[in-house]
C-alpha cells in the first residue's frame, strides 16, 4: 500500500472516530439535560402581566425539569431587547424566552429588528391566551365604554391613555381601539406595565388596556374602574365586567397569546424535553387555578408543541403587518 493511501485511510479512520466520539458526547449531554439551572428571559420589567404568568410557569417547570428555572427580566423596546438576548444565546437549552404576541407584532413596528422571529428561535409551544381589559382610574367621571367615548368627545385631547411602551400589548390594544372609535386621547408610553399602573392608581393618567393578570386585584379592591373586556363572553374571574360587544363594539376582540422559545439550533431532543416539561406544567392543578384566577386560558393541548407555535407565529406576523398598515403605523 502506498504512503498516500495509508495517510488517506488513517485520516478517514480518525475522522470517523471523531464523529463517533462527538456524537456520543452530544447524545450523552442531551440524555443528562438539564444538569444545571435554566434562565427564563421575560422581555418586560417585573410586575406586568407577562412577568406574572412567566414566573408561575418557571416555578412549575422547575419541578418537572428537576432544575431551578430562574427568571431574568430584560425589558425595553417592546420586548425586542429580551428577545434579542435569547436569539444570541448559546443553543444549549439553558436559556429560554417567554414572550407574548409582541413577538409577532415586532416586525411591523421596528424597521431594523436585530433578529428574525421566524428564523432565530426554536418554538417550544403555546402557553396561554389572556383577554385584554380596559380599565380607568377609580375616580374616572364616566362609566362604561359609551360614557368614556362621550367624555372623550366632549374633552378632546384631555384624556391620557397609558401603555407599557411602544409594541407592548397594552399599546397594541390602544392602537386597535383607537382605530375603531373616534377617540382623541393622548398616548402615554411607559417603561413597563408596573410604572404605568402606578401612575394610573395614583390618578396621573386616566386609562390603560392590559391583561387581567396585572389589573384584576385592583379591580376587585375597587382601586381601578373596569370598562370592558375584549372577549366574546364575560370572563369567569370578573363576571360583572361587560364585553366590548355588549358595550357597542361587536367586533372588538383581543386576546394576548403567550409562547415559549429556545434559541435557533437548540438540539431537537432538548427542545422536546422542554416541550414535555411545558405540557406537564400546564396540567399542574395549582398553575391552572392561578392562571384561571387571573383570567388566563391555558393553551389547548394540540397547540403546546413546536410545529403549532411555529406556524401560528408566522401567520400572526403577517396579520399584524396588515393591522399596522391599516392603522397608518409605520415601522420605526
Amino acid at each position: 500500500m502506498q504512503i498516500s493511501e495509508l495517510l488517506q485511510k488513517s485520516f478517514w479512520n480518525h475522522f470517523g472516530l471523531a464523529i463517533l466520539i462527538s456524537t456520543f458526547i452530544l447524545g450523552n449531554a442531551n440524555a443528562q439535560y438539564p444538569d444545571k439551572a435554566l434562565t427564563l428571559v421575560i422581555p418586560f420589567p417585573p410586575a406586568g402581566s407577562t412577568d406574572v404568568l412567566g414566573r408561575l410557569l418557571a416555578q412549575t417547570m422547575s419541578s418537572s425539569l428537576g432544575q431551578n428555572v430562574i427568571v431574568e427580566n430584560t425589558g425595553g423596546a417592546g420586548g425586542t431587547i429580551g428577545a434579542g438576548r435569547v436569539a444570541r444565546a448559546n443553543p444549549d437549552g439553558y436559556t429560554a424566552l417567554f414572550h407574548n404576541m409582541a413577538q409577532a407584532s415586532a416586525p411591523a413596528l421596528y424597521a431594523k429588528l436585530p433578529y428574525d422571529p421566524n428564523v432565530d428561535f426554536e418554538p417550544v409551544g403555546m402557553v396561554a391566551n389572556v383577554p385584554m381589559i380596559l380599565v380607568a382610574r377609580k375616580d374616572f367621571p364616566a362609566n362604561g365604554l359609551s360614557g368614556l367615548l362621550e367624555f372623550d368627545a366632549k374633552n378632546p385631547g384631555k384624556l391620557n391613555f397609558a401603555n407599557a411602551g411602544i409594541g407592548a400589548t397594552s399599546h397594541l390594544c390602544e392602537v386597535l381601539l383607537k382605530s375603531v372609535t373616534s377617540a382623541n386621547w393622548a398616548s402615554i408610553p411607559y417603561k413597563g406595565t408596573g410604572p404605568a399602573l402606578n401612575d394610573l392608581l395614583g390618578g396621573q393618567v386616566d386609562l390603560i388596556c392590559d391583561q387581567p393578570a396585572s389589573t384584576i386585584s385592583h379591580i376587585k379592591a375597587g382601586t381601578l374602574k373596569p370598562i370592558a373586556v375584549a372577549t366574546k363572553e364575560r370572563i369567569k374571574s370578573l363576571p360583572q365586567v361587560p364585553t366590548f360587544a355588549e358595550s357597542g363594539l361587536p367586533k372588538f376582540e383581543l386576546a394576548v397569546w403567550h409562547g415559549l422559545y429556545l434559541p435557533k439550533n437548540t438540539p431537537k431532543p432538548i427542545v422536546e424535553r422542554v416541550a414535555n416539561s411545558l405540557r406537564a406544567a400546564l396540567k399542574d392543578p395549582i398553575l391552572v387555578q392561578r392562571y384561571t384566577e387571573m383570567g388566563a386560558m391555558i393553551a389547548p393541548p394540540n397547540t403546546v408543541n413546536p410545529d403549532y407555535l411555529k406556524s401560528f407565529l408566522r401567520a400572526d406576523i403577517d396579520k399584524w403587518k396588515v393591522a399596522m398598515k391599516n392603522a397608518n403605523i409605520q415601522p420605526e
